[in-house]
Order: C-alpha cells, then structure tokens, then sequence
C-alpha cells in the first residue's frame, strides 16, 4: 500500500510563478495555515454566532472560538493515531498534524450570518442559481474568493475574468491537500430545485462550478480521477473533532447562559426525547451500515444523560450509604435529601468555572478514548477516522439534546427567524435592476463581469461572508431609519 502523501498534494491551485519561492523552514502545510490565519474571512468568524449572539454575553463561544477549539482537538486526534494506531506506525504512514489543524480552523468559513436560518435563507434565495451551502462555501472561500492569487502570471493585474469570461481567482493559493481537507461532501449540488430529490433541505456538497476543481484535487491526492466515496483521513478527523467540540463546548455555553441546568435535561418534554432518538437512528442506518441493528430508544437517551452526569450529580458515597441506612429515617425525608443533594450539584456545575471545566475535559477525553480507524483497502489517504459506534451515540445524544432544546427553544428562533428575514431582504434589494450599486467596488466589478448565474452568486457570496452585526447594520441602512449615514463605508 503506498504512503499517506504524494508529491501532488502540495501542488497549489493557483500559478506557479507567484508562489515559487521555496521556505525550508516550514512545510507547505504550514504555509497554508499561515495563509488562512491571516486571512478576512477567518477573522470574520469573530462575528458570527455559534449557539447564542455575542452581544448577550463575551463568554459565550462564537464561530472563531468554536473553530479553535474543533483545530486543537483534531490534532491531539492526529497526533494520539500517529502513536497508537498500527496504520499509521511507519514514518511514511503518519498523519501531518498541521494539516489536520488546518482543517479545524477552516470548517466553519462558509457559515453565513445567523446560523442555519441564515443558510437556509440563502439557499432559498439561490434555489434555480445553484444553491448554498455552508461546506461548499468553505471550498469556494479558499479556492476563490479570498484575496490573494490569481491564475494569471505575477506581472499581471490581478483580475476576476479573463477575456474568455473565466474566472481567474485562485483564493488563498492553497496545496490540494489542504482544499482536499474541508471536503466534506462529495456531491455536487444541483444548479436548478427541480434536480433536487428533497426541494425543501439544504443539499449537502459543493458547487457544480467547483466541479473541475474537485477533479484536480482527487487527481492529485489519488493520482488518478476517483469515482467512489472521496473523504480524506484528515477531513474526517476534523469531522469527529466539530462533533466532539459542538456535543461538550456548547453544552457548556447552555449551563453558563442559564437556559438549561444539568437536571433539566432528565425532564425535557417527551417529543424532544423522540426528536433526539429520531435522528440519531437515521444517522447511525447512514454512518454505521456495519451496525445494522443498532438503534437507540428514548429510555436509552435517559441512560446515556446518567452515564455522563452520574459523576457530577448523581455520585453515592459514605454519607449517602450511611443515610440509607437510618432506619429511623423516613423514605420521603431520605427522597428529600438525595434530590436537594443533587439539585446542589447541578447548580454547582452550571455555575462554577471549575467544575464545568473539569466536567468538559472528561466528555473530551471520553470522546478521544472512542476512536476508531476504518482501513480503506486501496487508498490509505481515505483511510475513516470514526467515533466507534457507543461513543457516537453518547456524542450524538449531547449534541442533539443541545440542539432541540436550546437552538429550537422559542428565544433563539425569534432572533434567527429575524436573521432569515434580514438575509432574504438584503439578497432582494440588491439582485433587483441597479440593485449591484449596492455594492462595494469589488463586488460590483465581480457581479457585473458575468452573466445571471454569477451575479446571483456574488451577491450570495456577499451576504454569506457578512457577520451577524453587519448584517444588520447593512439591513438597517437600507430599511429602516436607525443608525443612517452616507459616512460609514460598505
């Protein structure tokens, strides 16, 4: 079987002149991390919400901290393989950690404001013109958009299209491998709803405009075009890293806003449970087909929430043995006791930094313990890391309880339907006639280069790469009287 790396894969995607300097002193990886650290779109990411806005408090996570966290613990993933995994014992075999860290920091670029209303909103708005999606974004965000190569020679001007009306952007001028990395999806998503087997879902994938693109990267990381399933070793790491981060970090963030403590969540409404157990049985058919009967039910959610609190809140030690042992004690009073016991430890963990520190290192650390590595027979680079199958349930019930109960709860759908509504509004005002004077200078040279499909494209990538704020700063200036002026620059 041949080693994890060829040459190919630090070939970059843009001209060769302009990047031909050579830098022994760190690997091409590590110039591409260099590259998207100091890049607009990585800074925006400060601005954009992770589970609750920023406005209401600077300890909750946002999309940047969030994407810090899914880097660091992808790579103690790849480092901890590296060491004790017998496919990646020779030297030739080792997973390059900064490519995994890359990964981390990149997955989230593509996330429009708002969150997932703010894509599904975008979405909408691009149904028949090629869709949106958060991931195929990301691929579009490093390949295109950002600010920094050009296919054309390094004495050129630097320009969006060429005579022919190609596009001539090359984005960050990164190594295949590292775009192979955010490749989650491989799927191109269809240019017109009508194509689309669910209109109503977002289409997970990447854009049929990036379709030679993905050509070249599987050419360079396989050495040939590949037909089968493309996910390399390093993105799916960084996969099981966002949902390790999401299931243990944003529960955190739950307990520290005060929406839910940790007993809450033994007593949340019955169709929530049903919701959790709903998804995480389709998830399994889909991503453990060799687990077959595998299933979960709403008693096993239950058993799961024990399991990963029993520490915290629920522990029986010599004075609780001792209590249960008084005789004279009645069954309501000892009943009494143990719940108040544990009402206590629940709001000790919500509240003290240090408990809920403690108490995110272990559902971390469990998570790493629950590795698993599926051998790809012939291509070593798309060799699965996986959660194994106990400890993505565990990671599932976390994450989904998460998300049913917190982003579905009534307060934050009020602030991200309002978003929705910003994001459609906005897309409208400027893909009506003269609605590109909208835009700033970049944009509007890009928008009015091309034809339809990219001119609902640059305005998509536009309100895609806005943050939360700006959004609706940009909103506000257009509909409503508060915080106008000519002044400020687009």
């Amino acid at each position: 079987m041949p080693g994890l790396y060829r040459k190919t894969d630090s070939k970059r995607h843009a001209v060769a002149s302009k990047i031909a300097s050579t830098e022994p002193y760190r690997s091409a990886w590590r110039r591409d991390y260099a590259r998207l650290l100091h890049s607009a779109s990585f800074r925006r990411l400060q601005g954009k919400t992770q589970v609750f806005p920023g406005v209401e408090s600077d300890f909750f996570r946002n999309r940047l901290t969030h994407s810090l966290e899914v880097a660091q613990i992808a790579k103690s993933i790849a480092i901890k393989l590296n060491e004790t995994h017998k496919l990646f014992k020779n030297k030739n075999k080792k997973i390059e950690p900064d490519l995994v860290e890359f990964a981390g920091l990149a997955h989230d670029l593509g996330h429009p404001p708002f969150g997932h209303n703010g894509e599904e909103a975008l979405d909408e708005c691009m149904r028949d013109h090629g869709g949106f999606e958060g991931n195929a974004q990301t691929l579009r965000i490093l390949s295109r958009l950002e600010k920094k190569e050009n296919a054309l020679p390094a004495t050129s001007e630097y320009i969006v299209f060429d005579q022919d009306g190609s596009d001539q952007r090359r984005g960050l001028g990164l190594t295949y491998r590292s775009l192979a990395s955010v490749l989650k999806y491989d799927n191109p998503i269809p240019e017109r709803s009508r194509d689309r087997e669910n209109k109503e879902e977002v289409v997970k994938g990447y854009y049929r405009g990036d379709f030679e693109l993905v050509k070249e990267i599987k050419r360079a990381v396989l050495g040939k075009y590949f037909r089968g399933k493309f996910k390399t070793i390093e993105c799916s790491i960084m996969d099981i890293a966002d949902d390790i981060a999401y299931s243990t970090y944003d529960l955190e963030d739950v307990f520290k806003s005060g929406f839910k403590k940790p007993l809450d969540l033994f007593v949340l409404p019955s169709n929530i449970y049903e919701n959790v157990v709903k998804t995480i049985n389709k998830r399994l058919k889909k991503q453990y087909p060799d687990h077959p009967n595998m299933k979960v039910n709403t008693s096993d959610v239950q058993e799961i929430l024990h399991y990963v609190f029993v520490e915290e809140l629920f522990e029986f030690g010599k004075n609780e043995y001792k209590l249960l042992k008084k005789r004279k004690m009645s069954a309501e009073a000892k009943k009494m006791y143990y719940a108040a016991q544990s009402q206590q430890a629940a709001q000790t963990l919500a509240e003290n930094g240090y408990y809920r520190t403690r108490f995110t290192s272990k559902l971390v650390e469990m998570a790493l313990n629950g590795i698993e590595v599926k051998k790809h027979k012939k291509y070593p680079q798309l060799h699965q890391a996986r959660l194994d199958v106990y400890t993505f349930i565990i990671v599932e019930v976390l994450k989904n309880i998460t998300f049913e109960t917190i982003i579905r709860a009534p307060a934050l759908q009020v602030v991200e339907y309002r978003g929705r509504d910003i994001v459609k509004k906005i897309f409208e005002a400027i893909i009506k006639d003269g609605g590109e004077r909208l835009l700033p200078d970049d944009f509007r040279e890009t928008y009015c280069g091309g034809d339809e499909l990219n001119r609902y494209r640059t305005a998509c990538d536009f309100i895609a790469g806005m943050t939360d704020r700006y959004a609706i700063e940009f909103y506000t200036r257009l509909y409503g009287a508060n915080g106008m002026t000519m002044h400020k620059p687009l």
